[in-house]
């Protein structure tokens, strides 16, 4: 939930381009002011002296060809998940106990049994810190990897726009799909899935289209809705009408495409090109039965769905791997703000939220017992199948919670410190990075940030944070802005 002051406060894979070092002269000094420029310029000539500019980086890294962002919009606790603190004051660790995990020395909280479970499959970062406590900046920052101001809410684009950009679509799925992609954060609502400056055809293909409401901190909720919840995730662009065949549509097909001289202009237009995107994604989706059946969970054994649990949750992930099965390179699994749940995860228990205080909270079966339930099935399903050893697995969220519960039973928002796990391709697993103080309020190691976990994204993905890549307009940017590879964390 934002708070008042919150509201206040100020496919082609030739993504990665050469400049000509006098156009990159031109392009800072046209950006930037002078004194910056004679900062950069050097810099980006001997990058390009040495061949660094355009390259994808393949010497040791690249070990991922997929991955599985599980983005947990909203702030999840990490005192009440990863990084409990039994021998704090109470006011800090309230009545949870904390529970062993199958790798010794190692405990979360009891919360999160399942996945303590499956700990030797996981990475946990426990000092992951930036420094908002905004939704809507925190939100961006991870989404990004780049550190924002209010003006730059929309321009920077996703982690995922960029890994499609670079290494463009496969398999005929689109480079960055979101599932389902309606998170809305407000109000009132931003839709923070964004090409940015890469253009609007690179924002995420939205599973779930536009959400029917928008805004999902208005209206009532019922106090203890049922986390049970059959999603429907099948695009509606798979749904042909039944009077217009897959044979009648591509002729309809061949005929659009014969006013295309005439609209070469408009197709300049952003909003133009993002349309027309969507309309190519939603024609390759169509025509691929491999693709077309890769969202058919229904054809699950029972077994399987029940692993990962009958809720919206367990349904996003399985999707997820079964997109990745299907060759999706970036899938986004998109869960925490919710038309019946409301903000999921930003648990002030605040009077209009109406929640029951937090430690209560995580048990519920669309809280953290879900998210429990579902992350580890996804993991172990993707073990299972031979798909981990490819599939970066990378579980995020904007902040934790405060360190102290507030006198209403909640925790509020808290940058200075949260918990995040990566595993799959590339990962030194069954350890823990980083340790937080005795409160959880701050890291005594190494601060890592989202431009950190983004550096380590890319570089897992054979892409050189360090880099160029064009924007919608030709012209150079840096694909992180700041941010050093989590060396700890790579195998």
């Amino acid at each position: 939930m934002l708070d008042t002051k919150d509201l206040n406060a100020s496919t082609e894979t030739t993504s990665l381009v050469r400049l000509p070092p006098l156009l990159a002269q031109r392009d800072v000094l046209r950006v930037g002011g002078i004194s910056v420029a004679a900062t950069l310029i050097p810099q980006s000539c001997r990058l390009h002296a040495a061949g660094s500019i355009g390259t994808v980086d393949r010497s040791g890294p690249g070990k991922a060809k997929s991955v599985i962002f599980l983005w947990m919009g909203g702030g999840v606790t990490h005192i009440d998940s990863f990084d409990p603190k039994p021998q704090a004051p109470s006011e800090v660790r309230g009545s949870l106990e904390d529970i062993a995990t199958n790798v010794p020395g190692i405990r979360f909280c009891e919360t999160l049994p399942k996945l303590a479970s499956v700990t030797d499959k996981l990475a946990v970062l426990r000092s992951f810190s930036h420094d908002s406590d905004d939704h809507l900046l925190s939100q961006v920052y991870t989404l990004s990897g780049r550190r924002i101001n209010r003006l730059q809410l929309f321009s920077e684009p996703n982690i995922g726009s960029v890994v499609w950009r670079t290494h463009g679509p496969r398999s005929g799925l689109p480079g960055y799909i979101a599932v389902p992609g309606v998170t809305r954060p407000g109000p009132p609502p931003h839709n923070l899935f964004v090409g940015g400056w890469l253009g609007s055809k690179y924002a995420p293909y939205c599973l779930g289209g536009l959400p029917e409401q928008p805004d999902f901190s208005v209206g009532e909720k019922l106090y203890d809705p049922p986390a049970k919840y059959e999603e429907e995730l099948r695009p509606q662009s798979l749904s042909l009408s039944p009077d217009v065949s897959l044979s009648r549509l591509s002729n309809r097909q061949a005929l659009r495409d014969a006013f295309d001289q005439a609209l070469r202009t408009v197709e300049r237009q952003d909003q133009f090109q993002a349309a027309e995107a969507q309309f190519q994604n939603g024609l390759r989706l169509l025509h691929t039965p491999e693709v077309r059946q890769a969202f058919e969970v229904g054809d699950e054994p029972s077994s399987v769905r029940e692993n990962y649990g009958r809720t919206k949750i367990g349904g996003r992930c399985l999707t997820a791997r079964r997109l990745v099965e299907a060759g999706a390179r970036f899938v986004m699994v998109d869960y925490g703000y919710d038309p019946d749940y409301g903000n999921i995860w930003d648990n002030h228990n605040a009077p209009v939220q109406n929640h029951p205080p937090i430690q209560q909270m995580v048990f519920r079966g669309y809280h953290l017992a879900g998210m429990d339930r579902a992350f580890a099935a996804l993991i172990s399903d993707l073990s299972s199948r031979g798909l981990l050893e490819t599939t970066l697995v990378v579980f995020v969220t904007e902040f934790g919670r405060t360190p102290t519960i507030n006198k209403l039973g909640g925790r509020d928002h808290w940058g200075r410190a949260g918990s995040l796990f990566f595993a799959g391709a590339g990962i030194k697993t069954g350890q823990v990075v980083g340790q937080t103080d005795r409160t959880a309020s701050r890291p005594l190691t190494r601060p890592y940030g989202p431009w950190d976990v983004a550096a380590t994204i890319y570089h897992l993905m054979g892409i050189n944070h360090e880099d160029f890549t064009a924007d919608f307009q030709d012209r150079p940017r840096p694909i992180l802005d700041e941010g050093a590879i989590i060396r700890e964390l790579l195998a």
